[in-house]
């Protein structure tokens, strides 16, 4: 079943309505993104995207720098928000976790109400507070962390959010460290850690939350390779146990093809074929996606 639903999702930057039209409607006609820009000035983030998510799959987006990936999981937290289109995400399918550490290393199950999912553009500023606290977490390229507080300040911060007590959200966030494998670092500050270590603490942050969505956006992409396929390895095993909907960003397809059931190839704002890594090889939809399979290791 999906969780999230992308319905002819469009970004055009820094134009108005109208103007945002007329490039729109040159991206109809066939002209590529750089042509528009040239043409009219104004930048194609996406453009008439369509992608259904499935509940508790690890989805891999990727493509060339400036194909749209990061716009694109930017618009499932409404960092940002397109010109064109609509985000259905089924906010019931949530998992069974309260929160404690002795449950939230659980499979986590899914509940299911058939008329849950919700525009989430639809949200006001109070709705999408909520949205954010309590169904999305975001792990960033380059860690994101609070460099004034400690590992363990930073990693308990979501559920200080939620008026969580200090006992009980450090203790949530302890039993994170430890499934990261950060067990006495708590008291350290970011700056103290390697970019490896970092890039955990910004995992166990989100984790600690248990949001049933977790976006992660070129997250292991600052490491150096070894830490890198460590990270991969700790994400995959983690998600067989946690069963979370992950939207995956890379440019690398040796990452997408190891860790993604699935993935999405975007190409110019477009979005050129999704698929698992075995239909991407055999079928691809034109040469960009022939050229990206074929230059897997």
């Amino acid at each position: 079943m999906d969780h999230i639903k992308l319905e002819n999702i469009s970004k055009i930057y820094n134009a108005s309505p109208k103007q945002a039209q007329s490039a729109l409607d040159l991206l109809a006609d066939g002209m590529d993104s750089t042509r528009v820009k040239a043409q009219t000035g104004y930048s194609v983030g996406l453009y008439d995207v369509n992608l259904a998510i499935e509940a508790g799959e690890l989805h891999c987006i990727m493509g060339l720098s400036g194909s749209g990936k990061s716009t694109l999981i930017r618009h499932l937290n409404r960092l940002i928000d397109p010109t064109t289109g609509k985000i259905w995400v089924n906010t019931q399918l949530d998992n069974s976790a309260t929160h404690k550490p002795s449950e939230t290393s659980q499979k986590s199950s899914l509940t299911h109400n058939a008329n849950s999912a919700i525009n989430i553009l639809d949200l006001d500023d109070k709705g999408l507070q909520q949205y954010r606290q309590h169904t999305v977490s975001m792990v960033f390229q380059h860690f994101g962390l609070m460099p004034h507080l400690t590992v363990i300040q930073n990693v308990a911060y979501g559920l200080r959010v939620r008026k969580m007590s200090v006992s009980e959200r450090h203790e949530i966030a302890r039993h994170w460290l430890n499934e990261v494998g950060l067990p006495n670092l708590e008291h350290s500050y970011p700056d103290e850690l390697s970019g490896g270590m970092q890039q955990r603490v910004g995992l166990a942050r989100a984790l600690a939350t248990d949001n049933p969505i977790l976006l992660m956006d070129e997250a292991f992409s600052a490491l150096d390779p070894l830490i890198r396929s460590q990270l991969q390895d700790q994400l995959l095993e983690l998600q067989a146990r946690l069963n979370k909907t992950i939207v995956f960003i890379t440019h690398d397809i040796d990452e997408a093809v190891k860790v993604g059931q699935r993935i999405s190839i975007l190409n110019g704002g477009r979005l050129v074929q999704t698929g698992t890594p075995n239909e991407l090889r055999d079928n691809p939809a034109d040469d960009y996606v022939a050229q990206f399979m074929s230059a897997k290791h």
